[in-house]
């Protein structure tokens, strides 16, 4: 009878829901036409485009572009220009198209109305005959007034003009197929730094005609307070240090200063054995109003940093690595480039699998050309590379997730703060890359008893075609061949184990077969103590586990440190230390009196958000900073690779 009841229920049911089942599923629309492919074809005819940077009061720049019309589009009725969205040195689609604004089409007069794909928001489609042989274009850059915009490019002393940002360019077409002729606008009488080339600088200057690879890869500074100083090195091939910044006295570099910087030329050309540039511009902006960057180009280099840099030389020291990071990558990343992040154009997608090698190995080299150059002492490039050694062993985030991984990272957090940055990981490619290629280095050295080094790998891998400026692709075969070549071994194995594997521990071997091991005592390093004063803080990394701001404020806390279990997380702000108002002298005597008194905790009084709280630390080992200690009766293997060749 049961049974008998439920079959009449379930057939009671069926009649109600057998109209739904009857509904038809709803189907997905099929997308509109894809945006063509780049083909390896000559666009005919030049774009123009011509910016105007002067309206610095805004942070607006205006820009009038030509561009002919191929016969081709005419016949199919529509052009596709795109805005650039893959900018090389970004290893993600950073392009600003938010900033984008005030597009006006026209042709002969006439306005041509243009439509966005919805699809590709980068691509816009502007109908095309025979009657629109030439689209002129007028727009702006919205760009950033405040750093919670995005990146500062224009201040009342400092102009960055990146091509990318200001221009438009027709699809189908690789990008070093298409010629431009640009022209930039700035406020009178300031002076311009690029590695384009004009027959006369003024006001408005006309740059030589170049190919649109070519201007994405030369952006321009220009400043009121300007300074051009000549780097030249023995093989006579024009390299300069082009210097803006906020107020004429941060320009004052001294003789001494200049020759160190004089000397990461010669040691670079010494390094590589080559160059693959005709000329060579440094953009050094010393500002604080100017965003920050560092980002390689093939013939020059952006770069940023405060404006003590010279007039400060003693405490400014922590950031004298990037010029000759972002140098090095003339080689590495752009003459020398992973086969997975060249692309044809700057909408097609890159591949950051060999970004240990772009990033990593220049990271390296960075660090190793600023100690041979003098733009660092070789203690001062110890200490920050102890600094970095224990940061990376102690990055929480290595129990699951491997180094290869993380170079998908500038896709999938694109330089977004992270709640727990060491949990998450980040880009850790670069530093963790480093520790990589000193332990290559040093066992190189080992294994050839000293004959042999990765510097000899730099000349063999970077140095050819002497000259050259075409892109010379590699993949993961070809590194381990050339180390190969230098000094067998397993290369492969050695590599995939540091990359691949999850490990409890940096690769910290380069240490040990270098003649050292890393140590901590209560002693900050002049490295932690020029880092706290730049950012006004206190390193309590290897302690508590966080940084604190001058205000007290929690600027990072990691993941299982003492401070977390404390319950603390990143924002809050320190009011009070064991009952006393916060102060950085403060929290450092909390920390060493609970050293001696295993009885006594921290005690902090923290505000967060519109809660206070007060939380207690039950930590007792004492203020830790990282040292490199000398291993007795070994080869100081770390001393020749910072030494000047």
């Amino acid at each position: 009878m049961m049974r008998l009841r439920l079959l009449v229920a379930l057939t009671a049911f069926s009649g109600l829901v057998s109209p739904a089942l009857a509904q038809p599923q709803p189907a997905p629309l099929p997308l509109p036409p894809a945006v063509p492919d780049p083909q390896d074809k000559p666009f005919p005819g030049a774009l123009t485009v011509s910016v105007d940077a002067t309206d610095t009061a805004h942070h607006i720049m205006s820009i009038h572009e030509t561009v002919p019309v191929p016969q081709e589009a005419m016949q199919k009725g529509e052009m596709i220009l795109l805005y650039p969205m893959w900018i090389p040195g970004d290893h993600s689609p950073t392009g600003v198209i938010e900033q984008f604004a005030s597009l006006k089409v026209q042709s002969g007069g006439k306005t041509v109305s243009w439509k966005r794909d919805n699809v590709n928001v980068a691509a816009f489609h502007i109908p095309v005959s025979a009657t629109t042989p030439t689209l002129d274009l007028h727009f702006q850059l919205l760009s950033p007034v405040t750093p919670d915009q995005g990146r500062v490019v224009m201040t009342p002393s400092i102009v960055n003009v990146q091509w990318d940002q200001v221009s438009l360019y027709p699809a189908g077409y690789f990008t070093r197929d298409i010629t431009v002729k640009p022209s930039v606008l700035v406020p009178h009488g300031w002076q311009i730094g690029s590695a384009l080339r004009a027959a006369a600088y003024g006001d408005e200057t006309h740059f030589n005609a170049t190919t649109y690879n070519t201007l994405v890869d030369s952006p321009i500074y220009a400043g009121r307070y300007f300074r051009k100083i000549d780097l030249t090195g023995p093989d006579h091939v024009p390299v300069a240090l082009n210097v803006v910044a906020d107020d004429p006295d941060s320009l004052n570099a001294t003789p001494a200063q200049i020759e160190a910087h004089r000397n990461l030329v010669r040691q670079a050309t010494t390094l590589f054995g080559s160059h693959h540039y005709d000329h060579y511009d440094f953009l050094l902006a010393l500002t604080e109003e100017l965003g920050m960057i560092g980002l390689e180009h093939h013939q020059s280099s952006e770069n940023a940093a405060a404006p003590g840099y010279f007039t400060e030389w003693d405490k400014t020291f922590p950031e004298r690595d990037l010029l000759a990071h972002e140098y090095t990558h003339s080689w590495n990343g752009k003459y020398r480039r992973p086969a997975d992040m060249w692309a044809p154009n700057f909408n097609v997608p890159q591949r950051g699998s060999l970004l240990w090698v772009y990033e990593g190995q220049t990271q390296y080299w960075g660090n190793v050309l600023a100690a041979r150059s003098g733009l660092v002492t070789k203690d001062q490039g110890f200490e920050a590379l102890a600094y970095m050694a224990a940061t990376y062993d102690n990055q929480s985030g290595r129990l699951w997730r491997p180094l290869e991984d993380t170079t998908n990272d500038p896709v999938i957090a694109q330089r977004a703060p992270l709640s727990w940055r060491d949990w998450q990981r980040s880009e850790d490619y670069y530093v963790e890359g480093q520790l990589i290629w000193l332990d290559a280095d040093t066992l190189i050295r080992k294994l050839s008893n000293g004959q042999k080094s990765l510097d000899d790998f730099a000349k063999a891998f970077f140095g050819t075609n002497n000259g050259s400026f075409i892109v010379s692709p590699y993949q993961f075969d070809e590194v381990v061949a050339t180390l190969n070549s230098v000094q067998p071994y397993d290369w492969a194995k050695f590599l995939h184990d540091r990359l691949d594997t999850i490990q409890p521990h940096a690769p910290l071997d380069g240490l040990k077969n270098g003649g050292y091991k890393l140590v901590y005592t209560d002693k900050p390093t002049s490295f932690i103590k020029a880092m706290e004063g730049m950012r006004h803080g206190l390193d309590l990394t290897f302690s508590l586990g966080m940084s604190v701001t001058k205000s007290g404020k929690t600027a990072r806390v990691h993941w299982m440190s003492p401070a977390f279990k404390a319950g603390l997380t990143s924002g809050e702000t320190i009011l009070a230390v064991n009952d006393m108002d916060y102060t950085s002298d403060r929290l450092r005597h909390a920390i060493t009196d609970a050293q001696k008194d295993p009885k006594q905790t921290i005690r902090l009084v923290v505000k967060s958000g519109e809660h206070i709280n007060t939380v207690s630390i039950p930590y007792h080992e004492g203020l830790r900073y990282p040292h490199l200690e000398r291993v007795d009766g070994t080869t100081d293997y770390l001393s020749a690779i910072y030494t000047p060749r």
